[in-house]
């Protein structure tokens, strides 16, 4: 490898001011790794680190993890968002047990057929796991690719996509004659420290804004530092007006307790435990008699404020409505199976959006 190479750069700077001490780092525990990567998808590593030590205190093990109901999976991830994630973690951990016998897959081309993985996913595991030679592609490294290159437009298009791909397979250090396994010119691991680097420069250096270009190792050949264009790349996605969806949450309390419902697992917030929710032209005593079985008595007087939360493609206004339940029905309703009334101790440990959370956390015990 060419001391001056892209790679050989990137190595050296890693290796004197990268990040070396974050908890997932100096193991080559596939499980460990996966996890990590997972819980990073779209999530800055300060959330992450608490996460991701709870969740393996709790889950130790594919098979520990495999064993848990999905219920247990989703109140530890409970907060962090995407819970997608989370739910393909667990199906995953199932489909190692049952198909691999426990053994976590050895190769990105297999891992990447685990459900929530994708291919820069899968070679960031094998990669640090196994120190196997292939490139990634996650957020930070395209917006290094379209600095350094001076790579136009928006990198998530397919035809963009192929390019940064072959950019950063062709960049992936390369190793070196006579090399020995273990040794410190190993492919294996140079790709890792490089990998490394290339998130380290992208969540240290190369940030989306206010980039530290003083520092950074690549700056001398960087087309966007050279013609000042590093605040117009990489190309930012084309902006479509976020969708304003509405919807009614209901704070049903009964003698201390709270009702919640289990969210199915398709559509927003899958699985998780949730205020029933029902649309804004509907009657909420009738609603809550014909799906719940549940009479009410005076509203209460604690006004609730509406307010918004963003998903990715829309943004939802949620309307508190908090309502003291009367009684409730014998005559059985049709959602009456997916509810369940709890303490508000107990519910704030179960696996909550974090609308619902907030919600829950802000209504006076003795309301």
């Amino acid at each position: 490898m060419r001391m001056d190479s892209f790679a050989a750069k990137l190595i050296r700077w890693q290796e004197k001011h990268g990040r070396h001490h974050l908890p997932w780092q100096h193991t080559r525990d596939p499980y460990a790794v996966w996890l990590s990567e997972i819980m990073l998808q779209q999530t800055q590593v300060n959330t992450v680190i608490p996460y991701y030590q709870r969740f393996l205190q709790s889950f130790p093990d594919i098979r520990c993890l495999a064993q848990a109901s999905l219920d247990d999976v989703l109140a530890q991830w409970s907060g962090l968002g995407y819970y997608s994630r989370g739910r393909n973690l667990h199906r995953a951990a199932r489909m190692i047990v049952s198909d691999h016998r426990g053994k976590f897959p050895e190769s990105a081309e297999t891992i990447c057929k685990l459900p929530g993985i994708g291919r820069s996913t899968s070679a960031a595991i094998a990669v640090f796991a196994y120190g196997e030679r292939c490139a990634i592609l996650d957020g930070n490294v395209k917006r290094i690719l379209s600095r350094y290159f001076g790579m136009e437009g928006y990198p998530g298009d397919k035809k963009n996509e192929t390019l940064f791909w072959r950019k950063a397979e062709e960049l992936l250090p390369a190793l070196q004659a006579g090399a020995r396994k273990g040794s410190s010119e190993d492919t294996g691991g140079l790709v890792e420290t490089y990998t490394q680097a290339l998130m380290d420069l992208g969540a240290t250096v190369c940030t989306r804004r206010r980039p530290k270009c003083s520092s950074c190792p690549l700056r001398q050949d960087c087309i966007a530092f050279r013609n000042g264009r590093i605040d117009k790349l990489p190309s930012p996605r084309p902006r479509k007006p976020l969708r304003m969806k509405e919807t009614i949450l209901l704070i049903l309390m009964n003698e201390g307790r709270v009702f919640l419902e289990k969210r199915p697992l398709e559509g927003i917030w899958g699985g998780l435990w949730s205020l029933p929710e029902m649309a804004i032209d509907e009657n909420i005593v009738e609603y809550c008699r014909g799906c719940f079985g549940l009479e009410l008595g005076s509203p209460a007087q604690m006004t609730m404020q509406p307010f918004d939360h963003t998903f990715t493609h829309f943004r939802l206004r949620i309307y508190p409505q908090l309502l003291w339940v009367r009684s409730l029905s014998s005559t059985p309703a049709h959602n009456a199976g997916t509810g369940i009334w709890t303490t508000f101790e107990s519910a704030l440990q179960a696996a909550l959006p974090a609308p619902v959370r907030k919600l829950l956390t802000a209504i006076p015990l003795d309301s």
